[in-house]
């Protein structure tokens, strides 16, 4: 542990955990062991940090977060299982992130540059990429795989083994019980698709072709009466490398998409 973080007296931090420079940890805050902290990460007061968890640089972790304990799940045993978060994420007041599981891949993950609101829950075996939304509430159960730039309204509750794609869009108190295509809007319980997120995706960069080639996508995909695999033949007729991970997305194992 160096000495150049900032630690409030009254926490509590493990001789063995990994405390990066620049660090600071709030009052009240428990660092287990197996923890390992990144440069330039802020830990709030009464935050609980245990498990074998890595947190990577310049993270932000606010107050009442449980970070890292053992999952909801009646068939762990006690594994070494982990938690992985890395860069530049915000996490805010009472959100819970558990570790993997031995029945998966073992390990439960948070990419960078994403922005978790209060009460938001990650459960066990998740796999969250980077620059994601997940607003109030929202709450994945287990294994539950979310693309790039997913945001998720809040209260949005996921199945577990569900897929969110890329650049997707639930409204608030949406719940997923199927997988969500890459772009697609999708609102209700249980969810139905309303579009694509054609404001989502001109704010990062998309071109007015490529937003046409998503949105012409979307009706052979929901709108032509055609079946599954029709309509992924009819998109696949298209040139436009936007629709490649929307393909790879319909071609992959799931629980299968919302229509």
């Amino acid at each position: 542990m160096t000495s150049v973080a900032t630690i409030h007296p009254n926490a509590i931090i493990h001789p063995g955990a990994i405390i990066g420079t620049g660090v600071s940890i709030g009052a009240y805050s428990l660092i287990g062991e197996h923890v390992e902290i990144g440069e330039g990460t802020r830990i709030g007061p009464h935050v609980v940090i245990e498990g074998h968890t890595r947190i990577g640089r310049e993270n932000r972790i606010f107050q009442f977060s449980s970070i890292g304990a053992i999952p909801q799940d009646m068939k762990y045993a006690d594994e070494p299982t982990r938690l992985e978060i890395g860069d530049r994420n915000t996490i805010r007041e009472f959100c819970t992130l558990n570790c993997g599981t031995a029945q998966d891949v073992g390990v439960t993950r948070l990419g960078n540059d994403n922005w978790i609101m209060a009460y938001v829950h990650l459960a066990h075996d998740c796999q969250v990429g980077s620059h994601t939304i997940f607003a109030n509430n929202a709450q994945l159960a287990g294994h539950v795989v979310v693309g790039d730039w997913a945001i998720l309204g809040g209260f949005t509750v996921v199945h577990q083994f569900v897929r969110i794609g890329a650049h997707s869009l639930t409204a608030m108190g949406s719940i997923l019980l199927q997988d969500l295509p890459p772009y697609v809007t999708a609102s209700g319980n249980p969810s139905e698709p309303h579009g694509i997120n054609s404001e989502g995706l001109k704010r990062r960069g998309f071109s007015k072709a490529a937003i046409m080639a998503i949105k012409r996508a979307y009706k052979m995909l929901y709108k032509s009466g055609l079946k599954l695999e029709e309509a992924q033949t009819a998109i696949a007729a298209s040139a436009a490398p936007e629709l490649q991970p929307l393909l790879q997305f319909l071609a992959a194992p799931g629980r299968g998409i919302i229509r």
